[in-house]
């Protein structure tokens, strides 16, 4: 890449944007041109991470862009203010980089769909589209090996979103953090069903060609002392009458980056002519076709920059004016978000929600 692309992280809500600046940090071709939160402790991790000079740390957003004037901007806001945040630095003009989930309802993805110019990119980033066993479970299920995609069963999660920060550092968890946390706040768009659904209905929207289910019915469960679910199960009915079931857990016994739990995190993908267990940072998924019923072990693919990590793939696309494919592509991820709200109202309602309503 010739260009050197510049990068700004902004909201350091959610952890990841410590894993975001270091794929920034690294990449042959792109600096981190400013960072900007209201809070300036929640930043010196990242100041002393990546040796970020003061003049490039902000606390206000209109500042930070005046100085920077970047190429892309990196959002981790609370779910809750993803529409708020893209609404006030689109008309800067640059790239948005949002981290998942999309929004906390379907009216703020819109609203952030709309905010953005027709000349630059919005992007929805999920983690789990770069692990190396959905995507080959993805190439698979485009070259046919396994028919059409009929069933999606997602089960996903992990100890808690405390229980670890960027780069995986593993951290107490204490009543008092959980206080101050958004992830444990109603408003803020916390909960195990907002912070993890979307992977599960979009990554399945990505499978299955960009089918939407007719109804959903989701139960939530969890602490009753908290005002957020950390456990809910979402099941899918399509046209066809094909069911799908999406499952999402705060409180696995392992986090499933350092061993994997029980059930297993990931999916399971039943097409017509055969199966896929595929699931988080495992070596090789397992494939079921009628020439191999008994199941065959697949290495998973080795995914090569610019195509192994959400930063350079899309630095990739902007510099050869490439459209964002797949979970990135925000009109995939609105599936996804339709599918979540259905989700959250069943769950309210305690009754099946018919998506044509």
């Amino acid at each position: 890449m010739s260009k050197n692309w510049k990068v700004v992280g902004i909201n350091f809500d959610h952890m990841h944007m410590g894993d975001l600046l270091r794929q920034t940090h690294e990449h042959p071709s792109a600096e981190i041109a400013g960072i900007c939160d209201d809070d300036p402790r929640r930043m010196e991790d990242a100041i002393a991470n990546f040796d970020i000079s003061p003049e490039r740390v902000f606390t206000d957003i209109d500042t930070c862009m005046r100085m920077t004037e970047p190429d892309l901007v990196i959002i981790c806001a609370a779910t809750a203010r993803h529409a708020e945040y893209v609404e006030k630095i689109a008309p800067f003009g640059t790239h948005l980089f949002v981290e998942k989930p999309f929004a906390d309802n379907l009216a703020g993805a819109d609203r952030m769909l709309a905010a953005v110019r027709e000349d630059r990119q919005l992007v929805i980033n999920w983690p789990l589209r770069w692990y190396p066993s959905h995507a080959t479970a993805y190439r698979l299920i485009g070259e046919g090996q396994i028919g059409q995609v009929k069933e999606v069963h997602f089960y996903d999660g992990n100890r808690g979103p405390l229980a670890h920060g960027a780069d995986k550092v593993v951290l107490e968890v204490t009543p008092e953090r959980k206080a101050e946390s958004w992830f444990y706040k109603k408003s803020e768009g916390g909960g195990s069903l907002l912070d993890y659904l979307g992977y599960g209905t979009t990554l399945a929207a990505w499978f299955n060609g960009g089918l939407t289910p007719v109804e959903v019915t989701t139960v939530t469960g969890g602490d009753p002392g908290l005002e957020v679910d950390e456990h809910s199960i979402s099941i899918c009915r399509y046209a066809d009458g094909s069911l799908s079931k999406f499952e999402t857990r705060w409180g696995t016994f392992t986090d499933p980056w350092i061993h994997q739990p029980q059930p297993k995190c990931g999916f399971n993908i039943v097409g017509s002519k055969g199966t896929i267990a595929s699931y988080d940072l495992e070596p090789s998924i397992l494939i079921q076709t009628r020439r191999h019923p008994e199941g065959k072990i697949i290495s998973c693919d080795d995914l090569q920059h610019p195509f192994h990590a959400p930063v350079p793939y899309v630095l990739h696309c902007l510099e050869n004016g490439l459209p964002i494919e797949g979970p990135l592509d925000p009109q995939i991820a609105r599936i996804g978000q339709l599918v979540v709200d259905a989700a959250v109202q069943s769950a309210s309602r305690k009754s099946t929600v018919r998506l044509a309503d």
